[in-house]
């Protein structure tokens, strides 16, 4: 890593101690983007990477609400605006017992890049709660929300920054949300948080997104090598609405996902997930708030391994949709072991930064931050339907996520190439979405 390059990550790692997940992404971007930036003496001149790497904004408040036996609870809230170089913030809120600013500040920094890889108009960040909705009533879920909201509202705006949903925060959460919103702000403002329900500003194929668009990306990385989805085998970590969208999205184009996972262990279906019956109760799964993935294993009388990960199931494709870090050396050796061809992050930052350079080794690695930018891509696209009052058809939307898969994958090539990486989709990516937002920087002047 060249000199300028290093004394900066030096300082990032000197101000972030206690922050492991930041500092692994930052280190997985700067590994990327050395050779872009050697050719840019500017970017040195104008601090790009030292205001990249630093958040304009971090919120954080107290979120007090009650249970429905009037017990007072106070939860932890944040709001991490990182960089509006070319467009209003974007990101999604995350209520889950593990969230912490590091992981808030890491999913930012990764929201600049996927974002810019959209080619869309949207600035990166992240937010959410310590809240964990699992176990509580409508009510308690409704009141949390609108506590949250009471908070949050002074730091969004359809100009200003722009939620959506995450992990524990669904349809039912966003209602919740939005509905506070207009209660304090008194304004319709439907433009203020994406992933809303259909009856009131939302898109069609928004709950698809994910899931969709890393299948159109993985069809382009396969088409590279002359094959295609058809009768190739998955394996899917979680069952949420990214694998839920993973699984739907394979059955339709001929494949087959044959392990989907929770905090309990894993199924293993060799016939897939690929029936209406079987896609149709991932979400029953997920609306039921047990999080026990043995609940498919018994409605569908398949194998379920308990306390394991799905990653030594012998498959085509592995496909991490769960959470960060889920895999590690061990997991990656798995992997590599059993033949897979095409490791496929949909997940954010599912993978530590070694056992990412070991699959890269061994495998063809295609990294999250381009592949599962089809839910802010289709975010962005409920945007422009907001703005103008009107929704499109699913398949015009379709088409358009379709599309911005596509390109996605062609300027992470074209920039690995040109950058001398060759063949490398996670440089790519990385180059690719940085050079967007480099750029843009550069342009505005040191603000």
């Amino acid at each position: 890593m060249n000199a300028y390059m290093q004394r900066v990550l030096d300082e990032v790692k000197a101000r972030n101690p206690s922050e492991p997940l930041f500092l692994q992404t930052v280190e997985e971007v700067f590994k990327s983007i050395e050779p872009v930036v050697e050719k840019h003496p500017e970017y040195e001149k104008y601090a790009v990477l030292e205001r990249l790497c630093e958040p304009d904004r971090q919120v954080a408040f107290r979120v007090v609400w009650t249970d429905d036996e009037g017990k007072t609870h106070i939860n932890r809230g944040f709001r991490v605006q990182f960089n509006g170089s070319i467009g209003p913030y974007k990101g999604g809120l995350r209520f889950a017992p593990n969230v912490t600013l590091d992981t808030m500040k890491f999913l930012a920094f990764e929201q600049t890049f996927k974002n810019s890889l959209t080619g869309m108009p949207i600035g990166s960040s992240k937010g959410g709660s310590d809240f964990d909705p699992r176990g509580k009533s409508d009510m308690e879920i409704m009141r949390f929300c609108q506590a949250f909201m009471t908070e949050l509202w002074r730091y969004i705006g359809p100009d200003v920054d722009v939620p959506a949903g995450d992990i524990g925060v669904g349809s039912r959460e966003i209602g919740y949300l939005y509905g506070q919103y207009k209660r304090i702000k008194a304004v319709w403002e439907n433009g203020v948080i994406t992933g809303k329900g259909l009856s009131y500003g939302g898109s069609l194929v928004r709950p698809e997104a994910a899931g969709y668009g890393a299948i159109y990306y993985l069809c382009e990385v396969l088409k590279r090598f002359g094959e295609d989805i058809k009768d190739k085998t998955v394996a899917v970590s979680g069952f949420g609405n990214v694998a839920w969208g993973v699984c739907k999205k394979v059955a339709q184009m001929g494949g087959k996902v044959v392990t989907i996972s929770g905090p309990d262990g894993y199924c293993y279906d060799p016939d897939g997930v690929v029936t209406d019956e079987k896609i149709s109760y991932l979400l029953k799964m997920r609306e039921s708030g047990r999080d026990r993935a043995q609940d498919y294993a018994d409605k569908f009388g398949c194998e379920f391994v308990p306390k394991s990960k799905v990653w030594g199931v012998k498959v085509d494709i592995a496909m991490p949709c769960a959470y960060q870090n889920e895999i590690g050396m061990a997991e990656a050796q798995q992997i590599v072991a059993n033949g897979v061809k095409y490791y496929i992050e949909v997940a954010n930052m599912p993978t530590t930064n070694e056992a990412l350079n070991y699959l890269k080794e061994h495998c063809v690695v295609a990294p999250s931050k381009a592949v599962n930018a089809g839910g802010v891509a289709i975010s962005a696209l409920e945007m422009i339907q907001n703005s103008m009052r009107y929704n499109w058809t699913e398949e015009k939307v379709d088409n358009k996520l379709h599309q911005i898969m596509t390109s996605i994958y062609d300027v992470s090539v074209d920039a690995a190439e040109q950058a001398g990486f060759g063949y490398d989709l996670v440089a790519g990516g990385n180059i690719a979405g940085f050079l967007r937002v480099a750029d843009a920087m550069i342009a505005q002047g040191i603000v």
